[in-house]
């Protein structure tokens, strides 16, 4: 983990308020790290709802093979329902074989015990080194503490305690209405590296204690990553690890919340609004915690002739290397952009092409824009939000990405990052 926090960090961390049937704790278990949290233990009450939304990778980790058969078939009377969630990191337990299979269902064990409830009801979420066995008997004795120990105001030491070469840890929380009850969404996450989730983020935990269905709490996931995490990247490497798990207590229904069991229900409108908006504030911090990062960037590509091709070009802006290096040298080199535009093999004409930064145009049908001024755009450049706009001309569909740029603090981060 680094020491320094990114200077794109919020200034402002907000109060996280306790959710009803929530409970956290955490400790040091030694599983990579010296001297600091590396366990998180979540309980819930009875009746909680679970949903997630995990990695694309081919070669998923044993947690994310674990929390994906658990949730087969959610919303049925015997699934979508969770007591606890454990998560450690730096032990990724992927690419780990029988050994990381066996190490799952051991602390799925250990936890259940401690809980009192089935193993059914445990979700395993793990960060870090991909490759190394996790010894799971550490888990031993420190589960049970946690879960005799665990208190409903612990969000900025859970949010802690899974962080990985993270310099903030990310939190967000919202208070909306559903029905005439209020109701609160709390959210915390990690991911500072090997990001581009094609799902959510490395991790990410969303608790409410509205009364939510397993199904709803899915259709809402399944929504709200596609214009948020889904788009973000760091670096274009989507990682074994990818796992977006959210949990409702369904607490508020004490307090006259209504019963939610369908998405189209009008009553969750606002609260949809809400908890799209975590995900966009989360993932958002984890755009401004890329490791190494000094800008955070905006891509923005319009008059594209759909949607899709629209997100596929952004993409291939914000994950060119030539393109994050330039915005690290605060350079507007929109020969780069070009360059990435033309790559992604989308419907574009270099003739009808405009390009700006920060709101300058720079370049106009295909040429330098006649107006253009290095001193002005040079300025430009030195700000710490730097947004690249890209003009196809083809169509009405547009898009937007959140990336960051490529400094030489991200290839010293990586290349020790194992040893």
């Amino acid at each position: 983990m680094s020491t320094a926090v990114s200077p794109l960090a919020p200034p402002d961390v907000p109060e996280m308020p306790v959710i009803a049937g929530v409970r956290l704790a955490t400790a040091a278990a030694g599983i990579r790290y010296k001297g600091r949290t590396d366990v998180l233990l979540a309980l819930m009450d009875k009746g909680t709802t679970v949903a997630g939304v995990f990695t694309k990778s081919k070669c998923p980790s044993a947690p994310v093979e674990w929390c994906r058969a658990k949730l087969k078939g959610a919303g049925s009377s015997k699934k979508g329902s969770a007591r606890a969630l454990v998560v450690n990191s730096g032990n990724a337990n992927a690419f780990t074989g029988k050994t990381g299979k066996a190490s799952t269902a051991l602390t799925a064990q250990i936890a259940s015990k401690a809980v009192g409830c089935s193993t059914s009801d445990v979700f395993l979420a793990s960060t870090g080194v991909i490759g190394e066995p996790l010894d799971a008997t550490k888990f031993d004795g420190v589960l049970a503490q946690l879960a005799e120990t665990a208190t409903p105001d612990l969000w900025m030491d859970a949010a802690k305690a899974i962080m990985t070469t993270d310099t903030f840890p990310k939190v967000a929380t919202a208070t909306v209405k559903l029905g005439k009850a209020k109701v609160t969404i709390n959210g915390m996450a990690k991911g500072a590296g090997m990001i581009m989730p094609d799902m959510a983020t490395m991790l990410s935990f969303i608790f409410t204690d509205a009364p939510l269905s397993a199904g709803v709490l899915q259709s809402l996931l399944k929504a709200g990553v596609e214009d948020t995490f889904n788009a973000l990247t760091i670096d274009g490497d989507t990682s074994t690890s990818d796992t977006l798990l959210a949990f409702a207590t369904g607490a508020a229904a004490a307090n006259g919340a209504p019963k939610i069991s369908r998405a189209s229900d009008p009553r969750l409108k606002a609260f949809t609004k809400a908890f799209q908006q975590i995900l966009a504030n989360l993932s958002e911090q984890v755009a401004r915690d890329g490791e190494g990062a000094r800008k955070l960037v905006e891509v923005v590509v319009e008059g594209a002739t759909t949607k899709p091709s629209a997100r596929k070009i952004a993409m291939s802006i914000a994950n060119s290397p030539l393109v994050k290096t330039a915005i690290a040298g605060e350079d507007a080199n929109w020969g780069r952009v070009v360059m990435a535009v033309g790559k992604a093999g989308e419907p574009a004409n270099r003739d009808k092409l405009s390009i700006s930064f920060n709101g300058i145009r720079v370049a106009k049908s295909g040429a330098r824009d006649p107006s253009y001024d290095e001193k002005e755009v040079s300025e430009a450049m030195k700000a710490p939000k730097v947004q690249i706009k890209v003009a196809l001309g083809l169509g009405k569909a547009k898009d937007r990405v959140l990336t960051c740029d490529l400094t030489k603090e991200y290839v010293a981060i990586n290349g020790d990052y194992r040893s």
